[in-house]
């Protein structure tokens, strides 16, 4: 990875993107620092261990801990992306006609997309600044009223939609999807308060005995932690290679082709999505909590939706299994891919063109979707669990969905500087200037 970025500094083009990239990173966190007007981010505290920050802390980039500008981040954007794609599944007539449009549906669709994300963004900006001021003995907002939550909700929403828009300069101008690649930036910011509040955790005696026990839990999850890393790679980077053959051969049809299709062909969208749809529900709840606190449905809610329950937890993993299912046929649509592969003069080896090409991709897909939904569920359980039996914060119990994403992003990077780089070579290859 190191030589890879060191050889993509060397090309103009690639080097630009790369401070584009950087600027805006920077632009990001320059306004994760700037709180709120009216706001005291110091009740925050209070709050940093509970589930629905650490998980909007995350989403966020790290924008919720001093509730910035960006304290909602891109959360109620990846809801909206949720929404949107689900209304097209012969739901709502018109969203599944766009799909059907090529690029023009796709930009209709955005737009809807951009347009739910500002209800979304304003309603729960307004709930979860409501529901914190409720929850904290040091009230967050230092003049409640209606005026003063209109007002905080239209500079978070403004704040989600300027995110949005820098993250799709990212994509566009810059390297990685730009929407995961600033959530990566918040949780590589975060990591050395995590380290030091992990320290804080496990140093807390004088003695001897309790300065060495701690640093050995300590160095027992750093160990844990690489032993993470290390499989994720090795599972993210796995794939399954379907041979391709040509029914014309031309000058151009290369020998030994294949599809290559990801074991985990979702990648690490599904974690993102699970995490961001179940603060929604977590952020309506708060809304109830100074009137309907005693109440056992609300007892009853709170508890699914928390993840430090264990009903939490169950909804949570099972909300990734089946966006991992969904974003996979997403990702690959079977029916586009068949006709695309006929359209080329192409098939898979061993399976009929067409109707036959689309089922068996299908298939392939709910196998590959299945491997990859016990995969991100278990590295996201995990950590989740440790957090609940040595009683660690939140914060911690989520280290598996950061790194699920540090690492995906950090790959994929990775592999588009590799590709940016392969390209200049080839154009450098067949463009050879003359003596």
């Amino acid at each position: 990875m190191f030589s890879t970025a060191r050889n993509a500094f060397k090309v103009k083009d690639i080097r630009s993107r790369i401070l584009f990239t950087l600027f805006v990173l920077v632009v990001y966190r320059l306004g994760a620092s700037i709180t709120v007007p009216g706001v005291n981010a110091a009740a925050l505290a209070q709050l940093s261990s509970s589930g629905l920050a650490s998980i909007l802390n995350t989403f966020s980039g790290g924008g919720l801990q001093n509730y910035s500008l960006f304290a909602m981040g891109v959360s109620p954007y990846i809801t909206a992306q949720i929404v949107v794609q689900l209304l097209q599944m012969d739901i709502v007539p018109k969203f599944v006609e766009w799909s059907k449009q090529g690029e023009v549906g796709r930009r209709k669709l955005n737009q809807a997309t951009r347009w739910l994300t500002i209800v979304l963004g304003f309603v729960q900006s307004i709930g979860i600044t409501a529901g914190f001021n409720a929850l904290s003995t040091i009230k967050l907002v230092n003049n409640p009223g209606v005026e003063t939550y209109l007002t905080i909700g239209l500079i978070l929403t403004a704040g989600t939609m300027f995110a949005t828009w820098m993250g799709d300069m990212i994509t566009e101008k810059g390297l990685g999807n730009g929407v995961s690649v600033l959530i990566f930036a918040g949780i590589i910011a975060s990591m050395p308060s995590g380290i030091e509040q992990l320290w804080n955790d496990q140093i807390t005696g004088e003695s001897g005995t309790d300065l060495w026990m701690g640093i050995g839990f300590i160095a027992l999850v750093v160990v844990a932690l690489l032993i993470i890393v290390a499989f994720v790679t090795w599972v993210q980077q796995a794939e399954r290679r379907l041979p391709i053959q040509y029914t014309r051969r031309t000058t151009t049809s290369p020998k030994n082709s294949y599809l290559p299709l990801k074991l985990n062909v979702s990648g690490v969208i599904p974690v993102i999505f699970a995490g961001s749809f179940i603060s929604t529900p977590q952020t309506i709840l708060m809304a109830f909590q100074r009137t309907h606190s005693g109440d056992t449905w609300y007892q009853v809610m709170t508890d699914i939706f928390n993840l430090q329950s264990t009903a939490g937890i169950s909804l949570y993993i099972f909300l990734i299994v089946i966006f991992t299912f969904f974003y996979a046929f997403v990702q690959v649509n079977p029916e586009k891919l068949a006709e695309n592969l006929q359209k080329q003069g192409s098939y898979i080896t061993g399976v009929w063109p067409g109707k036959g090409t689309q089922d068996y991709v299908s298939a392939l897909l709910m196998r590959l979707s299945t491997v990859g939904s016990l995969f991100l569920g278990l590295v996201s359980l995990i950590p989740l669990l440790a957090s609940n039996i040595w009683n660690l914060s939140q914060s911690i119990g989520l280290g598996g969905t950061s790194l699920l994403i540090v690492v995906q992003i950090a790959l994929d990077v990775n592999r588009q500087l590799n590709g940016l780089t392969m390209k200049r070579e080839y154009i450098g290859f067949i463009h050879e200037p003359e003596a």
